[in-house]
């Protein structure tokens, strides 16, 4: 797998801010293959475990739309401040350049619905972090977290204490 990323990704440096190397996977995602194989990857770990996949804005909507089709489930979208119509859950929370909010519809979620969260990339674990509270607060059961790259010096692994972390390519 680590393969197949390193040859469709590309580095863009000093993107969102000045400092921050960004790898970007959205090539993999325009790679017919690249896709298959990642999305096949990222859910495996989790077979039969999950009823539901949310994504994370953005890069997470292009995972979790194609996972929950070759499952069969359902794609619920965790997005940032502002952007859904009607009554939601909402999350503050840190990464590596800033902080942000993300929200959730308050009737997306069956309570009790097993949900697999699926994002790109796991840095601080913010994102990943504030999603699974997001689920929580509707009543969701986290059946795990699935990820292309993990950067790891970020720690974002320990922030997610507790849940079922899987990575395609840790960095």
């Amino acid at each position: 797998m680590s393969d197949l990323l390193d040859r469709l990704s590309e580095i863009v440096p000093d993107y969102p801010s000045k400092g921050i190397s960004f790898k970007d996977l959205t090539p993999v995602f325009a790679d017919p293959i690249g896709l298959r194989r990642v999305i096949d990857a990222v859910i495996a770990p989790f077979a039969g475990q999950f009823d539901v996949i949310a994504g994370i804005e953005a890069r997470g909507f292009v995972m979790a739309a194609a996972a929950a089709y070759a499952t069969g489930t359902g794609m619920i979208a965790v997005r940032k401040a502002g952007k859904l119509p009607r009554a939601v859950h909402s999350d503050e929370y840190t990464l590596e350049y800033g902080t942000g909010i993300l929200e959730l519809h308050r009737d997306d979620i069956v309570p009790g619905a097993r949900v697999l969260i699926l994002d790109d990339v796991l840095a601080t674990g913010g994102t990943a972090g504030s999603a699974a509270r997001l689920l929580a607060m509707a009543g969701a059961r986290i059946a795990g977290v699935g990820v292309v790259l993990e950067l790891e010096a970020l720690g974002g692994r320990d922030k997610l204490a507790g849940l079922n972390v899987h990575s395609l390519q840790r960095v």
